[in-house]
C-alpha cells in the first residue's frame, strides 16, 4: 500500500472515530435509575431538617446515577415528629453530590428539603428551612400506576414524580 493511500485510511479512521465521541460521551452522561441493591446502597436510612431528624420511607426513595460517581437521591421521610407548618411544605429530602438543574433552574451539590405543593409547585429548601427555589411541575395524565415518590427517563432528562405531577432533572 503506498504511503498516500495509508494515511487517507488513517485520516478516514480519526474522523470517525472523532465524529462518534459525542454520542459516546452522551450516553455516559445519561442518567440511570438505581433500583434494588444499588438504590438501597446509596438512599440513607434518615435525614435531618430543622433541627430534626425523620427516618426515610425507604419504599418512597428514588436515585439515579450518571456517569460512574454522580447521584442524585430522594426520598420521602415520616414527618409525624415535625409540626403541622413544616410537615404542610416538607415531605421529603434531596441530595445531589453535583450540580444539577431543576427545570433549568442551578441547585449546587448539597443536601436539600423539597416539597410539592397542591398548587403545582415543586419547592426546594435549604436544612433550616429556607427557600431555595421554586419551579412549576407538569402534570403527567398518561403515568399509569403514579406512586408517593418516583424518578424516571424522558429522553436525556430525568423527571422527579410526586404522584403524577412531576420536574425535570438535568447533571450540569
Amino acid at each position: 500500500m503506498n504511503g498516500w493511500k495509508k494515511h487517507s485510511i488513517q485520516v478516514a479512521t480519526l474522523l470517525l472515530v472523532a465524529g462518534s465521541l459525542p454520542s459516546l460521551v452522551s450516553a455516559q452522561d445519561r442518567a440511570v435509575i438505581l433500583t434494588g441493591s444499588e438504590l438501597s446502597r446509596v438512599v440513607p436510612p434518615g435525614f435531618y431538617f430543622q433541627g430534626l431528624s425523620a427516618p426515610t420511607q425507604l419504599r418512597n426513595s428514588a436515585a439515579a446515577r450518571w456517569g460512574k460517581n454522580r447521584h442524585v437521591i430522594a426520598g420521602l421521610i415520616d414527618t409525624s415528629g415535625y409540626a403541622a407548618d413544616v410537615r404542610a411544605k416538607y415531605e421529603g429530602f434531596l441530595i445531589t453530590d453535583s450540580d444539577i438543574t431543576i427545570d433549568g433552574k442551578t441547585l449546587k451539590t448539597g443536601a436539600y428539603g423539597f416539597g410539592f405543593s397542591d398548587d403545582g409547585k415543586l419547592t426546594i429548601m435549604d436544612l433550616a428551612g429556607d427557600q431555595i427555589l421554586s419551579v412549576s411541575t407538569t402534570k403527567d395524565s398518561q403515568l399509569k400506576r403514579p406512586r408517593p415518590l418516583m424518578m424516571s427517563q424522558d429522553g436525556e432528562h430525568l423527571r422527579l414524580y410526586s404522584g403524577r405531577d412531576y420536574a425535570l432533572i438535568d447533571a450540569k
